[in-house]
């Protein structure tokens, strides 16, 4: 039984996610081609602030977002204010989230999503990377490229739409933060969400 248990508990290790990234400390590069073709890296967008979204379109806690047009506003809020946003959805294939480049545009474009652009990671490499547990999964770098923020988009961590308007977002009052040339007050959180669907 003991044994049973040891291998389960191994297994376990050997899937999960690696240790996460410390706020403060430099962001992880990414190198990924996105849904249109064009290559992804941080080190393309050095002197920005880069917002990190986990996603996975099946997940409740996505719908409430998107389905409330708050994520879309965010979205649109950081785009105005010259900040990137890469969606990342490391859901392995054959798993709840997991979407062809087709499905991911047609999704994207029957939701009215604002990012600057949407990155499949079926092999979870980026996820893990960054230790993303959830969806939504958020991480906010600054302009030098460090780790300003990361952990849930705000403090209600439910599935309802409604609790979208009293929420505080950290995504926002992160990016407004580094904008006015401080840290964000709040750097890590516990993300809420649906587990990230990695690969076994």
């Amino acid at each position: 039984m003991f044994k049973h248990f040891m291998l389960a508990m191994a297994a376990l290790m050997l899937s999960a996610p690696a240790h996460a990234v410390e706020t403060g400390s430099a962001a992880p590069a990414i190198h990924a081609t996105d849904i249109t073709g064009k290559h992804q890296s941080l080190e393309a967008y050095k002197g920005k602030i880069v917002v990190l979204e986990w996603h996975n379109p099946s997940c409740p806690f996505v719908v409430k977002h998107y389905g409330s047009d708050n994520m879309q506003k965010l979205q649109e809020y950081a785009a105005s204010k010259g900040v990137v946003w890469l969606t990342i959805n490391s859901s392995a294939e054959g798993k709840q989230g997991s979407m062809t480049t087709a499905e991911a545009q047609g999704y994207l474009q029957s939701v009215g999503s604002k990012e600057s652009a949407y990155i499949l990671d079926p092999q979870g490499k980026i996820g893990k990377l960054y230790n993303a547990l959830t969806t939504p999964h958020m991480y906010v770098i600054d302009a030098d490229g460090k780790l300003a923020y990361q952990g849930a988009i705000d403090d209600k961590p439910g599935a309802d739409k409604e609790d979208v308007k009293t929420a505080n977002n950290y995504v926002r009052a992160a990016i407004d933060a580094l904008l006015a040339g401080k840290t964000p007050q709040t750097g890590t959180t516990k993300a809420y969400g649906c587990g990230v669907k990695y690969k076994d």
